[in-house]
């Protein structure tokens, strides 16, 4: 259950149906109550959003009047503000409520409070101010700013609310790409069990359908985490826009003279459509998440952007435990697989630094009935001889205290054992579970990634 008081009111959010008298709320719901009167031992609880198949709610802030909610509407932004001082209209929750005019299509943007405490006047008073924070794939992170205030039935702005918003931008990040040359279109996958799951592809905007364009998967799918559009200079520089035409093909293969295509999954296990997709992936359903990110890596293959040989994929802690077991179960998918500071040995996962904590996502592998699903998505003890694996770089941070670095160690030494070729490893000293500490070891992390599999899956050193 998430819980925030502000002022007279006290906001729930539960992570499970919550059954409270003779009501169910579902998982993922708002709802208030008068701060006193719960105290009281009043249950009398207003609904101010109801999740559904399409909508999430993600975050909330108020100011000093009204509450903004962060939503994501099949992983697009949606803001809304809600006014506790006026009764909503039928279906649209207890509170009136607006859309803020403010989100493009295929956006993240959210809103935030700027000073809640602020005590002028209602009426362009600070305390009603928001931030507004957006970006986008081809867009950089843009900061803005805006104010609030109740305006009159006639001629608001906003709708039944009566609320009428404003904002400007304050500052943007630098572009380090030509933006204007790609494209993001959604697409929507189907999974082993029926379920659509969404993703994001930016390509150039004269994408050829052909099958050979070298394609970048990335995913995450764990502990309710969401990944929305966001801005990627590195991305955009070293992928979308790379050419191996600037050098020689290897050992006579043509140069690849088109850039790359980088795909984001929305799977299972995150948190994209609230708590119930996040459960869904829990424990001994955790093959749900990749299910759900190799029916995103056909769908890219039928459709025709990529190919096996073409198509690789990335992922960095639990994003790492996913991209490893695509390795080891779904070899015959993926050319290439860059797997970062990465969970992989899930026997021995609880006993390592912070793992133990873990176990609410994955099981407890001390428990015999617990390890014999968990042993099912654990890369270490899936590989096998006389598979044909992907080329495979794996990396990791000696200082790391989330994860450590002995799972990377005991993978890329087990697959080197093996026989195995192309196996890459590289480990950094320091720079923790990220990887690196400065942003020069950073870029130089991001360009050994982005090389790895620059390099394998559009057939030539670059």
């Amino acid at each position: 259950m998430n819980l925030s008081a502000h002022r007279g009111w006290l906001l729930f959010r539960p992570q499970r149906d919550w059954a409270l008298g003779d009501t169910t709320y579902p998982a993922g719901s708002l709802l208030a109550a008068g701060f006193e009167d719960y105290l009281a031992g009043s249950r009398e609880l207003s609904v101010l959003f109801t999740p559904d198949a399409h909508t999430s709610l993600q975050s909330w802030s108020w100011t000093r009047n009204f509450l903004l909610l962060n939503l994501l509407r099949d992983v697009s932004s949606e803001l809304r503000v809600l006014d506790p001082s006026r009764p909503g209209v039928s279906g649209e929750g207890a509170w009136a409520s607006s859309l803020l005019d403010a989100c493009p299509p295929l956006h993240d943007v959210n809103a935030y409070a700027v000073d809640d405490e602020d005590e002028s006047p209602d009426d362009g008073g600070a305390g009603d101010d928001f931030w507004l924070v957006a970006t986008g794939f081809t867009t950089p992170s843009t900061l803005m700013r805006g104010t609030l205030k109740r305006g009159t039935a006639e001629g608001n702005a906003v709708g039944m609310a009566g609320v009428v918003s404003s904002h400007a931008a304050v500052k943007a990040s630098p572009s380090f790409f030509d933006d204007g040359k790609y494209e993001v279109q959604q697409h929507f996958a189907v999974s082993a069990d029926g379920t659509r799951v969404p993703y994001f592809q930016v390509a150039s905007r004269d994408l050829v359908l052909d099958g050979q364009n070298p394609t970048q998967l990335s995913g995450y799918g764990g502990f309710e985490i969401s990944r929305p559009p966001a801005y990627s200079g590195t991305v955009g520089r070293a992928w979308l826009e790379r050419r191996t035409a600037e050098s020689a093909g290897a050992e006579g293969a043509a140069p690849h003279s088109r850039g790359g295509v980088y795909v984001v999954a929305n799977i299972r296990g995150g948190g994209e459509y609230g708590p119930s997709w996040h459960r869904a992936a829990l424990k001994e359903n955790r093959h749900r998440a990749y299910q759900d990110f190799a029916a995103v890596a056909r769908h890219l293959i039928s459709r025709g952007v990529t190919s096996r040989e073409r198509l690789g994929c990335v992922g960095g802690s639990n994003g790492g435990l996913l991209v490893g077991n695509m390795l080891t179960q779904y070899p015959e998918l993926f050319g290439a697989v860059s797997c970062g500071v990465p969970l992989l040995d899930m026997r021995r996962y609880t006993k390592l630094s912070a793992g133990h904590s873990w176990i609410a996502e994955y099981g407890d592998p001390d428990v015999p009935g617990e390890w014999e699903f968990i042993r099912t998505f654990s890369p270490y003890h899936l590989l096998k001889d006389g598979v044909e694996y992907p080329e495979t770089f794996i990396w990791t941070a000696t200082s790391d205290d989330r994860v450590g670095p002995v799972q990377a160690r005991k993978m890329a030494a087990r697959m080197q054992a093996m026989g195995i070729p192309n196996v890459w490893y590289h480990e950094a000293l320091e720079g923790g579970h990220a990887g690196a500490s400065d942003n020069r070891q950073t870029a130089a992390l991001q360009a050994r990634s982005q090389h790895f599999l620059w390099r394998t899956l559009a057939g030539g050193a670059a």
